[in-house]
């Protein structure tokens, strides 16, 4: 792309262009493509309501301790995917006076607060796990394997269909409720395998079967305290505006090469905001170039990289003066 030099005033100090698409359209198409995301985090809440009456309900009748324990975990979910939705729906709020960059972090302070309830079901199914271990074992029910055979794949389906449009979406809440998805298919595993044992221990006689349920249980809550703690560490990362990854950043300076006005790149920053990527810019160009050639650059530049990304809604581009003569970029 070659600029025609004018007798117009030039850059003699540092600028910042944002050109393209303003950052509220950017934010609207994103929004847009969380529609799914919503529908997602609604079944899923629908069938976190269904199973916990289940649970409760066949762990009462049924006097089965797994189930009415995975019954209570149920419903410290039910309260996580509320929090999921709610911060879902204010994310798409479009920026306004007050949040000039969107409202996409609601969705991270719901992950993190999904990653605390997790924290405190894999303490509660370790607990409710070592205490079994220290009392007298209780006679399973093919109907308790039954309800949590049920719970297991409705778990497992809800696990495949919200993490992948929680991928495709970029929402950190439907990934959220698809990772508490995983933690009760953890859970529902334990709760088969526990009372399956139990009922194979009984028919071959087997005394220490008994106690597979509460080990079974252990092993799970470890695996639910892994799970938190990704999911919390993401959740800090992101709040703290944490760089995204280095392979996206070099792909942004990539893009950035591909222009020829593009003389020298300072720096290239990028932080996720939610669902959503604003990225942040620094380049040298020409110092003789006019104000109206930078913006040109800018506006060309940014419809670059959101080209490239769909994530991301907002370029800043900051333009700093190259002299002839100063270290430029290698060919291209």
């Amino acid at each position: 792309m070659d600029f025609n030099r004018h007798s117009t005033p030039r850059l003699n100090a540092c600028f910042i262009f944002c050109a393209g698409q303003t950052f509220l359209e950017g934010v609207i198409i994103v929004a847009d493509r969380h529609h799914s995301g919503i529908v997602a985090i609604w079944i899923s809440l629908i069938s976190n309501i269904v199973l916990t009456i289940m649970k409760i309900g066949a762990g009462l009748v049924l006097a089965s301790p797994v189930l009415l324990a995975d019954g209570v975990h149920n419903a410290g979910d039910i309260i996580a995917t509320v929090a999921a939705l709610t911060s879902s729906m204010v994310s798409k709020k479009p920026a306004d006076e007050d949040h000039p960059y969107g409202h996409g972090k609601a969705e991270v302070v719901a992950s993190a607060f999904v990653a605390i309830v997790l924290v405190l079901a894999a303490f509660w199914i370790g607990f409710q796990s070592i205490g079994a271990l220290f009392e007298p074992p209780g006679e399973e029910s093919w109907l308790a394997l039954c309800a949590a055979a049920i719970s297991l794949v409705w778990k497992q389906i809800l696990y495949l269909y919200t993490i992948k449009i929680g991928k495709a979406t970029n929402s950190k809440s439907v990934l959220a409720t698809a990772y508490d998805h995983l933690a009760d298919v953890y859970a529902s595993l334990a709760a088969v395998i526990g009372i399956g044992l139990g009922l194979l221990g009984d028919y071959l006689h087997w005394e220490w079967a008994a106690y597979g349920d509460p080990i079974a249980g252990i092993i799970v809550s470890l695996l639910v305290l892994k799970l938190a703690f990704e999911m919390g560490r993401e959740a800090i990362d992101i709040l703290m505006e944490h760089n995204v990854d280095a392979e996206k950043i070099a792909h942004y300076e990539d893009l950035l090469r591909t222009d020829d006005n593009v003389k020298r790149i300072d720096r290239v920053r990028a932080r996720e905001h939610g669902h959503y990527i604003i990225v942040d810019i620094r380049i040298g160009i020409r110092n003789d170039f006019t104000i109206q050639q930078g913006h040109d650059i800018s506006k060309q530049l940014k419809k670059l990289i959101m080209d490239f990304d769909p994530d991301v809604v907002e370029v800043m581009i900051h333009l700093n003066p190259w002299e002839p003569g100063e270290h430029e970029l290698a060919a291209r």
